[in-house]
């Protein structure tokens, strides 16, 4: 015969996986819609596939202009990636962005497409002259302190000898509740160096139904005022 507690335990060993599993979607749907669509190995390849295609796509002239940065510079999201915000920006512009990447080398589910990481690679065939304009920290959201200190380092030795502008992360919607931190953080390693830093935190933009990444309109407006900040951080 059954007692007495016997349905209550049964009802909550079934309900207590449905629920973690709820909970663990809602999170990822939220905090982190980059890391939950599709497979990892598809969207990996997904990224890497549009990195390149971005890359391929050098716009403007003049004096050369290296972004190095993440979906927001990759132009994810947008019919026509190459009218990413970095077309915007003064100069010959070649753009190195990487969607889902950051300054720590765990930002990505995608293995280490750090900042830092893929700096040195994209510098390689550009001259000494070029500016580096280094854009992120939405992905950092919940990385600790001294993983991006760490990353934040280990691209200032990839990139040492060139003049390097940072971008710190917008309050996208989805993410608003983490990004002060990263903001104060990059704010603070970027004065301990000596580096140019844009705060993004105020910058009113326009986002997709994702609350994360921009409108064609959001790329024009932060394009916009990103060149206006490094046209100012980099006057002599």
């Amino acid at each position: 015969m059954l007692g007495p507690l016997s349905v209550p335990r049964r009802r909550l060993l079934l309900l207590a996986p449905v629920a973690l599993l709820v909970a663990l979607a809602a999170v990822l749907v939220v905090l982190a819609p980059e890391r939950a669509t599709g497979s990892y190995a598809e969207r990996c390849e997904r990224f890497a596939v549009d990195a390149e295609a971005r890359a391929a796509a050098v716009s403007g002239s003049g004096a050369p202009v290296l972004v190095v940065g993440d979906s927001w510079s990759a132009g994810l999201g947008l019919a026509d990636p190459t009218a990413s915000w970095p077309a915007r920006l003064d100069g010959r512009v070649h753009v190195a962005g990487f969607s889902g990447s950051g300054f720590s080398a765990r930002a990505s589910g995608c293995g280490d497409v750090s900042f830092a990481a893929r700096a040195p690679v994209a510098l390689g065939a550009l001259p000494a002259e070029t500016l580096v304009v280094v854009e992120g920290g939405l992905n950092d959201w919940d990385r600790s302190a001294d993983e991006i200190t760490t990353g934040f380092e280990d691209l200032l030795s990839t990139v040492a000898g060139h003049r390097v502008v940072v971008v710190g992360p917008a309050g996208a919607p989805s993410r608003a509740a983490y990004v002060d931190r990263v903001d104060a953080l990059l704010a603070e390693l970027s004065a301990r160096h000596d580096v140019a830093y844009l705060s993004a935190l105020d910058v009113d933009l326009d986002y997709l139904d994702d609350r994360l990444h921009l409108t064609p309109a959001g790329h024009a407006a932060f394009g916009d005022w990103v060149a206006a900040g490094v046209r100012g951080a980099t006057r002599p």
